[in-house]
């Protein structure tokens, strides 16, 4: 017997398709939305997907959340036990001038949309939103604990707390069973495109110059994929009463300086990275760094994942791209 029914969405994307490939393991039924976003490769997604869509417990309906209409959406949560809100609009470089409309219209719009259609339908047991690091900006002391102020330092993490905003209004006004995760630079198999180890590595594979934005000192609580699922998926199962309305940071709370990233990686790939050096980049943050106490206490969580075998895993994977030409 299933354990349950899941609507995860953005379930074609990085986290999302690990999301599904776990929840299908640990016998759960999947309902998958994506609307394929054009900002990286619909053959990427598509490829992420390919295992999934073999499992009998998993159904896969491309759908934009901003646009469907009200009364299809809650047709579709009728049919859930929990919501894992993983879609958004991603990335804190693409956020700034004319683009910040699609972050308003996927981060914010559609979060608002899901949440309302769950009020009305009245059975979702929980409702877990993927939230940002982003959302706490240029912080003054290490590690950040959820309490502080958030500063968010990019138009970004400016959407991602707005959405956040949004889940704790309902649940506070509506009683929504809500949970907040908030990933810390999450890394490995399936990373974006966009993403640093990404671009590093394709760079090494294929002997092209690596772009570092700032000096490279820059610190970043690197968090392998699997570790967040398993949070997220603890989030989401756990019924303590507790866990409702709460923001819980998900990090490994071992930051690494970006230029160390860069030396293991090349390590592992055998090859001696060429670096070009350039201005930073308006919205990058010096220094993430999770104070993961919260997790440990509400979800019994803790990272488990070693940062080399991670790399080793997003290397592989990486290779397996070249190889089919996706990349």
């Amino acid at each position: 017997m299933p354990r349950g029914r899941v609507l995860v969405t953005g379930c074609a994307g990085f986290i999302g398709s690990h999301l599904v490939e776990h929840l299908l393991s640990w016998r759960y039924e999947v309902i998958g939305i994506d609307c394929f976003t054009p900002y990286y490769s619909k053959e990427i997604k598509q490829y992420n997907l390919n295992s999934l869509l073999k499992s009998g417990k998993f159904k896969f309906i491309e759908l934009d959340l901003s646009v469907v209409s009200f009364n299809n959406l809650v047709q579709l949560v009728k049919k859930v036990d929990f919501v894992v809100h993983e879609a958004a609009q991603p990335g804190v470089r693409g956020s700034w001038g004319v683009g910040f409309e699609e972050y308003v219209r996927h981060n914010v719009l559609a979060t608002q949309k899901l949440l309302e259609a769950c009020v009305r339908v009245g059975n979702v047991r929980r409702f877990v939103f993927a939230s940002s690091s982003s959302i706490y900006g240029n912080v003054r002391e290490v590690p950040v604990r959820e309490d502080v102020y958030p500063r968010p330092y990019s138009p970004y993490g400016v959407s991602k707390l707005a959405a956040e905003g949004l889940c704790r209004a309902y649940f506070e006004n509506y009683g929504l069973p809500v949970v907040m995760l908030r990933y810390f630079t999450v890394y490995g198999p399936r990373q974006r495109p966009d993403m640093a180890f990404h671009k590093f590595i394709k760079a090494m594979l294929k002997n092209e110059p690596i772009q570092i934005y700032g000096d490279g000192s820059q610190m970043r609580d690197f968090t392998y994929v699997d570790d967040v699922v398993e949070a997220t998926i603890l989030a989401m199962e756990l019924d303590d009463d507790v866990l409702l309305g709460e923001a819980i940071n998900v990090g490994s709370s071992r930051p690494v300086k970006l230029l160390d990233a860069v030396k293991m990686i090349s390590d592992i790939v055998g090859v001696e990275p060429q670096l070009v050096f350039s201005e930073p980049r308006k919205g990058d943050v010096k220094v993430t760094y999770a104070d993961i106490s919260k997790a440990r206490k509400l979800l019994g969580w803790k990272p488990r994942t070693d940062f080399k075998y991670g790399l080793e895993k997003q290397v592989e994977w990486m290779k397996e791209l070249i190889s089919l030409g996706l990349i």
